[in-house]
């Protein structure tokens, strides 16, 4: 059973019906707004009524907004902190009894935090709170696998993060950077020379997901076809 949330329940139900349509298993689609505590909470709760455990958890909620040094508000500040950060630490706080549920399984239980390259490196674009934000995440992903490694009933929780580099999704089709110049001409800066796909995305999920990745954790995991791996830096040709 796979249960995901989105502000917006007709692109949640659509994306459950196309999961749905492949299969196997069922995917369910709620509605919530995670920049609050209360609909956090209100979340855990709901799952936990029909579920004994959580196998994995995927922190993906985020919002991108642009935010200039020179101009941007406490406000934006402030929501842009709440879903990406404070959501991720609250939807984890709230389910680990449901994480815990599923450490003593030969595969222990997962969390799985979705990052960004913006979180390694300044970006072209002027998103100091996203960046910042991601940064967060990624040290934030680092304490939760410390302190949730060993739990108090014998079993584990592993947890790792993804950061993704440039992908077309409807939030980076919002940016003005990236529609000012297309995500074919952003491809040029990619050094494998093309742009993330859903695939590349849901395969790596998967591998933190599995019992291929059980000795693994507290990793933050580029995916971003070598941007951050690669960068040069210095004087040169």
């Amino acid at each position: 059973m796979v249960y995901i949330v989105s502000r917006t329940f007709d692109a949640c139900k659509a994306t459950a019906n196309e999961l749905n349509a492949t299969g196997p298993g069922q995917c369910i689609p709620l509605q919530a707004d995670l920049s609050s505590e209360e609909a956090c909470q209100t979340f855990a709760e709901t799952i936990a009524k029909h579920e004994s455990h959580v196998d994995v958890l995927i922190n993906n909620s985020a919002i991108g907004l642009e935010t200039p040094v020179e101009t941007t508000s406490a406000n934006a500040w402030n929501e842009t902190l709440s879903l990406n950060v404070t959501s991720t630490y609250l939807l984890t706080r709230f389910l680990l009894p449901l994480l815990d549920a599923a450490a003593t399984s030969p595969n222990g239980a997962r969390v799985i935090n979705i990052g960004s390259i913006g979180g390694f490196m300044p970006q072209k674009i002027s998103t100091i709170a996203y960046d910042t934000s991601k940064a967060a995440v990624h040290h934030m992903t680092r304490v939760l696998a410390a302190k949730l490694a060993r739990r108090p009933n014998g079993g584990h929780i592993l947890v790792n993060a993804i950061a993704p580099g440039v992908i077309p999704t409807k939030m980076t089709e919002g940016i003005p950077y990236v529609t000012g110049k297309s995500f074919e001409k952003l491809k040029e800066e990619v050094p494998t020379e093309r742009l993330g796909e859903d695939a590349d995305m849901a395969g790596l999920a998967i591998f933190l997901s599995s019992k291929a990745s059980g000795w693994i954790s507290g990793q933050v995991i580029t995916c971003d076809g070598g941007m951050v791996g690669t960068a040069e830096t210095g004087v040169g040709p």
